[in-house]
């Protein structure tokens, strides 16, 4: 499969809150590193995070555009609520070995109605 077709197949899975199915995307020691936290290590580490987010917020990725070069495809992406990002994807033998994402996490918080951690406040 191509990158870009790997990436449509996460956008179902995630859509669906199919958290197996993602994980059978990447590989086991892949890396997911959303940059407003620290980078996830293995399969593990990344079905955490996704079990913690869908726990706590309705999410939908919808498809803007995908760019493609080589093993690489980037992903620009909205959600309903309006919030905007975009994910880069190493895609190597049909499994994500690594994934960067974009995207403004207090407004994330704020429009899932999210308490916003004190951390993220200014003094």
């Amino acid at each position: 499969m191509s990158p870009t077709q790997i990436v449509q197949l996460w956008i179902d899975r995630f859509n669906a809150t199919d958290i197996d199915g993602l994980m059978a995307l990447y590989a086991e020691d892949a890396i997911n590193h959303q940059v407003v936290t620290e980078p996830l290590k293995g399969r593990a580490e990344i079905r955490k995070l996704f079990e913690t987010e869908f726990a706590r917020a309705k999410m939908v990725c919808i498809q803007v555009k995908i760019h493609e070069v080589g093993d690489w495809a980037i992903l620009e992406w909205r959600d309903p609520l309006g919030l905007q990002g975009c994910g880069f994807f190493e895609i190597k033998n049909d499994l994500i070995l690594f994934q960067r994402g974009y995207f403004d996490q207090l407004t994330f918080f704020k429009i899932q109605h999210i308490p916003v951690p004190k951390e993220y406040l200014c003094p």
